[in-house]
């Protein structure tokens, strides 16, 4: 029996949609992208050429709604499904698109380059407890012009697992298709085994811009899963309340996903989300916020109520740091995501509003994932009587460590946490040096890196995938591209 969370009743949940669907004909979103403002007219939508305001009927809307598959699967590098979208699964992968590293040292942002995103990629795929990697961070010093594909050439080079992506321009999407297709076997291929999801963002409040809606439409074209990022920013960029955000999100992800299923009918398309509200002391918008995360469990109630994959960023912190702050912000909305049964969760290892990466945080959140993954696993029966064979003969003595049953069931019954989380006696953590958990996240990554084994990958993708992306750094001036290892 999985623990369940929600913050709003199936009628609210209703309402939400009515207005949702409303907003769409009353105001209506504006679409800049000529082809995509084509495509809703010829659906049915009204489209003022002049303003690219376009007012969907809720007819249209929910007859491209209708075709949005309910779930699909993740490949990972062999072909194997490990990542599920639809239902109440739940997956956690890294933040992405971050701008820095926090120095463990000096506790000081920098500048990301390639050996940091090279770090982050290794402990991604070192750790159980996340099930995708992502683009974690932007390299600096590789040229805009292929900053996203070369995030996506680490990952292809370093992990097997499945991966949460995005491109930052319509050119790139294509070419970064055409990187996954390398090692799926071609497109067709990757269409029907993909091994990655693409982020796409709206624009709050009611804008898909011409790179939103032509990575919507070449997406689908391609057969490549999309995530819709919408990103209301309450009291902002939204209404001030939680639930005028939440119905600002619906609009744009019901236009999303019609401008999507326009272009392609039936192909995978995720209701996700990053929004955020308002700190209006100090004009930052704090993603630790637990009124950020009731916007996102909120949210995800409503796709799910129209029985879509769904996504969300928790997991994250806005401390400076991993201190007290990190830990208790990121922990709560990571099992508050988890709780609401969101399929992929994003935020994991990031800090100061998703700017700072740091590799420790990324070690030390995989222990609090750990720990709610235990936690929706529920209460589980492994015995029948539940408790009366293990009284037989106890003589009320504290004897049930000798029991064979007890060895037998301890590591179901019990998360076993790495040794981050202390749970010795304070003599053994005296003799150890009195370390606290950033400096023993900091042994534990180190422990990780040293034992990273290379995936064996086909030489021929590799030397392909390595050819196309010198190319393209050629073209951007870039003679060599940096060392991996």
């Amino acid at each position: 029996m999985q623990p369940k969370i929600e913050l709003v009743s199936s009628e609210l949940v209703e309402k939400i949609l009515a207005e949702a669907f409303q907003l769409l004909m009353d105001v209506g979103v504006k679409v800049t992208l000529p082809e995509a403002r084509e495509l809703l007219a010829e659906a049915g939508a009204v489209a003022d050429e002049e303003s690219q305001v376009v007012r969907i009927p809720e007819a249209v809307a929910r007859r491209a709604l209708e075709t949005v598959p309910h779930e699909f699967w993740l490949h990972n590098r062999m072909g194997e499904p490990t990542v599920h979208y639809g239902g109440d699964s739940v997956h956690f992968d890294p933040g992405s698109s971050g701008v820095s590293m926090l120095n463990p040292e000096t506790l000081e942002p920098y500048s990301a380059q390639t050996a940091d995103l090279v770090k982050l990629i290794k402990v991604v795929e070192s750790l159980p407890q996340y099930d995708a990697q992502s683009t974690a961070v932007v390299c600096n010093e590789i040229p805009k012009e292929i900053g996203d594909l070369y995030r996506l050439y680490l990952i292809l080079m370093l992990s097997t697992k499945p991966i949460v992506t995005g491109a930052f321009s319509t050119k790139t999407t294509q070419t970064m298709i055409d990187m996954l297709a390398i090692f799926a076997g071609g497109r067709d291929a990757l269409a029907e085994k993909p091994q990655a999801v693409f982020d796409v963002c709206p624009t709050p409040p009611l804008i898909w811009t011409d790179f939103g809606s032509q990575n919507l439409i070449d997406l689908a074209r391609a057969g490549v899963p999309a995530e819709i990022v919408s990103m209301p920013l309450a009291g902002v960029a939204a209404p001030v309340t939680l639930l005028g955000s939440v119905v600002q999100h619906a609009v744009e992800c019901i236009s999303g996903m019609t401008i999507h299923q326009l272009a392609k009918t039936g192909s995978p398309i995720v209701w996700g989300g990053a929004p955020a509200i308002m700190d209006m002391r100090h004009g930052t918008t704090p993603m630790g916020a637990i009124e950020t995360a009731m916007i996102d469990a909120a949210y995800a109630q409503v796709g799910k109520s129209l029985g879509f994959p769904t996504h969300t960023y928790l997991g994250a912190s806005d401390a400076k740091m991993v201190d007290a702050q990190a830990g208790m912000e990121s922990g709560m909305s990571a099992m508050m995501g988890a709780l609401a049964g969101i399929n992929m969760i994003s935020g994991a290892g990031m800090l100061d509003f998703l700017a700072c990466h740091s590799v420790e945080k990324l070690v030390v959140d995989a222990e609090a994932i750990g720990m709610v993954k235990r936690l929706l696993r529920g209460v589980e029966v492994h015995t029948d009587p539940l408790a009366l064979d293990m009284y037989e003969g106890i003589d009320f003595k504290g004897n049930f460590l000798k029991q064979k049953v007890t060895r037998k069931l301890v590591r179901k019954e019990q998360h076993m946490p790495s040794e981050v989380i202390d749970r010795g006696s304070i003599r053994s953590w005296q003799d150890g040096g009195k370390m606290d958990t950033f400096e023993r996240a900091k042994q534990r990554t180190q422990k990780l890196l040293d034992g990273y084994q290379h995936p064996d990958l086909p030489a021929d993708n590799v030397e392909e995938l390595q050819a196309l992306v010198q190319k393209l750094a050629t073209e951007a001036g870039m003679d060599t591209l940096p060392t991996i290892e």
